[in-house]
């Protein structure tokens, strides 16, 4: 219960403006490119042009997010399946986890709402259907091994850069460029979620409720499966923190809980040390 009193909510509403950031980018970009009124989109008859340029401005939307003054200071997680899996690693306190979550699905669903205002109409026409993610011509069963595995292997990712010193620094521009890959290449399949709170934001607004599952599912199934087999290697020892660019001068609610752990843990006397002192 002692958690309830160590609430961040500067963090909480940091994890909120990110998602909902990074949802107004993808709506604003999906405009753009897939409307069939954009100039853009009549200067692109490629379609998979299109998803590659959708590719690359997800990409350096997720980059500028991490490496923003609020990434920096929450951890730029904007991802409930992220921030669930570093609750499972022990990185994240219960309640901040919960907070995360909730603030994570409101910030998505209020990005697409002011992306809607902003865009009108535009955003809801069938060729862009507010970014809606939905399973490709292969089915439901193609779409969930292709979250799931695009989720194992982003975490997986995350956990080996991110904890490797001499690279941790580069975690968001690795992340960025994976984001950017999946878009241009897996979107077609799954259409490319990894983030149920996404997912549900565009859901929600152009309610579109098919196979809402897989993207509740998958995503983190794949990063828990990443964490548990880090872990098999490595250790919990081997996870440093839950930030992907964890700047020394921003301050850390999660090495913070990491300290308060460690304090309130009790120590273990062993049989030895029993036996020594008697």
């Amino acid at each position: 219960m002692n958690d309830w009193k160590q609430l961040h909510w500067p963090e909480y509403l940091m994890e909120a403006a990110e998602l909902g950031a990074f949802m107004i980018s993808a709506c604003a970009f999906g405009v753009l490119l897939e409307h069939p009124g954009s100039p853009v989109h009549a200067a692109i008859a490629s379609e998979t042009f299109r998803g590659a340029m959708m590719g690359v401005a997800m990409g350096l939307t997720a980059i500028a997010i991490v490496y923003s003054p609020f990434g920096r200071r929450s951890g730029a997680h904007f991802n409930p399946a992220l921030t669930l899996t570093f609750l499972r690693l022990g990185k994240v306190a219960p309640t901040d986890a919960l907070f995360y979550v909730v603030a994570q699905f409101a910030g998505a669903i209020a990005g697409v709402v002011v992306a809607a205002l902003a865009l009108g109409t535009s955003l809801g026409h069938p060729a862009v259907r507010y970014v809606a993610t939905v399973p490709g011509p292969h089915g439901l069963g193609v779409a969930f091994a292709a979250e799931t595995a695009i989720s194992f292997l982003l975490m997986s990712i995350v956990m080996v850069v991110s904890n490797t010193p001499r690279l941790s620094r580069f975690t968001g521009i690795f992340c960025g460029v994976m984001v950017a890959t999946y878009i241009a290449i897996e979107a077609p399949v799954s259409g490319m979620s990894m983030n149920p709170a996404r997912t549900l934001g565009s859901a929600m607004a152009a309610m579109e409720w098919r196979a809402l599952w897989i993207y509740f599912v998958a995503p983190p199934l794949g990063m828990f499966g990443a964490a548990e087999l880090y872990l098999y290697f490595f250790g919990e020892g081997g996870v440093f923190c839950a930030k992907l660019d964890h700047a020394n001068k921003v301050p850390c609610i999660f090495c913070a809980y990491r300290a308060r752990s460690i304090l309130t843990t009790p120590r273990r006397v062993s049989w030895q040390t029993t036996t020594t002192m008697t």
